[in-house]
């Protein structure tokens, strides 16, 4: 009960939000090109402020539930891992506004993860290595694992963008297998987190999918990958997230034998579909229009919800054990 009140409150509290935070932004010029249509619309830009509303109030709404129904949780750790997403957000936030240097906002969040550091600083340092079984990390786990987790995860998921639909369903089909395999391992803790983050993103996907409205910007893709390792990184299921991240990890890996480009990364557009620039792969997008010979958006985001949900189902098979 408590988690669904969690889920539709993120829901709700999005849905809401998203046209009110577009107009503002929209007001202020806060926007960005839709590089993938011909005529390049603009649309706002940073509308990823009303994900992160959806998550605090979804996180909110379980420690009030929790407190008057007077059943126990770890409150320092929730709390502290609600302060590292915040902020990563308010990095995201400064990003859209001023467009800092790209090795500054790939560093930050290792100072966004002080919070839970401190919080988890006499915690288990073990963790379990799917195959290999479990390693104890010692002091090294607080102090240079976890805040790299954070770092990490958050940078994955905001390199993997810029299509109509593609960061929310991604992020919707990640957090949804998450919750379903804590649920299923009794990984209770994980669930105040990717619950309200699931109904935030099916909310924002409302306006997000093609043909877009808005975009959710760095403040949205930065959440996504902290509140994953933060979720994991409480609920002492590390695991779970390095498996869900593997599409990002493969993008990641084809971005970094270009050198991280900054540019051209987008799709062509011709006929209804896209195409890769000058015909060289940059990412694990171009590398789908490639092999598609030419794909158009919604596709190329649905073939990327369907990576992820294959993801999800090998973790599941990989995470628990079949009865």
């Amino acid at each position: 009960m408590i988690l669904a009140a969690a889920f539709c409150a993120s829901f709700a509290v999005t849905v809401y939000s998203v046209p009110h935070v577009a107009r503002k932004l929209a007001s202020a010029g806060i926007m960005g090109k839709d590089i993938n249509k011909k005529d390049s619309p603009l649309l706002p830009e940073m509308a990823g402020i009303a994900i992160v509303m959806g998550l605090v109030c979804g996180i909110l709404s379980i420690v009030a539930l929790n407190t008057l129904l007077g059943e126990p949780f770890p409150s320092t750790l929730i709390f502290a891992g609600l302060c590292t997403i915040l902020i990563v957000s308010l990095i995201g936030i400064y990003d859209d506004l001023f467009d800092m240097a790209q090795l500054t906002k790939t560093l930050l969040p290792l100072a966004a993860a002080v919070p839970l550091v401190a919080a988890t600083i006499t915690s288990s340092r073990t963790i379990l290595i799917p195959l290999i079984g479990p390693i104890d990390f010692g002091i090294l786990y607080p102090l240079l694992l976890i805040p790299l987790g954070i770092t990490v995860a958050s940078n994955l998921t905001n390199m993997l963008a810029g299509f109509n639909g593609l960061e929310a369903g991604m992020g919707a089909a990640m957090f949804a297998f998450a919750s379903l395999i804590a649920y299923l391992k009794g990984a209770t803790i994980i669930l105040f987190f990717t619950v309200p983050m699931l109904g935030a993103l099916l909310a924002f996907l409302i306006f997000n999918r093609y043909p877009a409205k808005v975009f959710m910007g760095d403040i949205g893709t930065l959440s996504i990958g902290a509140t994953l390792a933060v979720a994991v990184i409480v609920g002492g299921f590390q695991s779970l997230g390095a498996i869900l991240v593997a599409p990002y990890l493969l993008d990641f890996l084809i971005k970094a034998k270009n050198r991280f480009p900054t540019s051209k990364w987008w799709g062509e557009p011709h006929n209804g579909k896209l195409y890769p620039l000058e015909g060289k792969v940059r990412g694990l997008c171009q590398l789908i229009m490639k092999l598609a010979g030419g794909i158009s958006e919604p596709n190329l985001a649905r073939t990327l919800i369907l990576m992820e949900c294959a993801t999800g189902v090998a973790a599941l098979l990989l995470l628990v054990p079949l009865r």
